[in-house]
């Protein structure tokens, strides 16, 4: 067992320190913004709009099976999903 704050060395014979080797440039603080924005978003959609998102980003499915699952085409199902994450890229915007 070792600290996160242990010195480690690499070729170079500098040491650093575990945590400084696992930290990232990712700010959760905007992550988490991001994700309550999206779930607003997502949440304010008419019940076919969510249904197709959810099934698409949430549940893995294909454009085909999400198609199959509405009673659509594929094609529509395309163009519906297009027309949603470009408005939802807009909104994120302003």
């Amino acid at each position: 067992m070792v600290s996160i704050y242990d010195e480690t060395y690499s070729n170079d014979e500098r040491g650093i320190s575990i945590i400084d080797k696992i930290k990232n440039d990712v700010d959760e603080a905007e992550q988490i913004a991001n994700r309550i924005s999206i779930r607003d978003m997502i949440s304010s959609l008419d019940d076919r709009d969510k249904q197709i998102i959810m099934l698409r980003y949430y549940k893995n499915n294909t454009q085909s099976q999400v198609a199959k699952i509405l009673g659509i085409s594929q094609v529509q199902v395309s163009r519906i999903e297009k027309k949603i994450l470009e408005s939802m890229k807009l909104k994120m915007v302003n």
